[in-house]
């Protein structure tokens, strides 16, 4: 996997192959991670908790689980646990240095497609807000 990011904690990058990419996100698997121990440290939580990861062990353990169970499970540990929603705030830096890196690994993706449309970003028109 190649990742020529500034920020690769948080960033786009190509497969070797360039036949597939990746968005990185450190972040999320880390206020996960806290927001799951933050939520333990309460008693009657941690129970709740508990419970809930038994129950995904035994969705992710069996070969072919029912559709959804493991979007279910997922679900149960994060209300359990009181979680926030999987989010990386950005700023302007940010945004632009990853609409690059996608631009970068869209180009990459769809070198070979004879029918290849450009990858922009839509022009604004007029202010924000849409007063001319």
């Amino acid at each position: 996997m190649s990742n020529e990011s500034t920020n690769p904690d948080l960033s786009f990058s190509s497969r070797a192959d360039w036949l597939a990419g990746f968005l990185r996100a450190d972040r999320i698997r880390l206020d996960t991670l806290v927001q799951l121990v933050a939520s333990w440290s309460d008693p009657d939580a941690r129970d709740d908790i508990i419970a809930s990861l038994d129950a995904l062990a035994e969705v992710v353990a069996q070969p072919r689980s029912v559709e959804g169970a493991l979007d279910a499970g997922v679900e149960a540990v994060e209300d359990a646990a009181r979680m926030d929603t999987a989010q990386v705030p950005i700023d302007k830096t940010h945004a632009l240095r990853l609409l690059g890196e996608l631009n970068t690994l869209a180009e990459r993706l769809t070198r070979f497609d004879s029918g290849r449309r450009s990858v922009t970003m839509p022009r604004q028109r007029g202010p924000i807000g849409g007063a001319a």
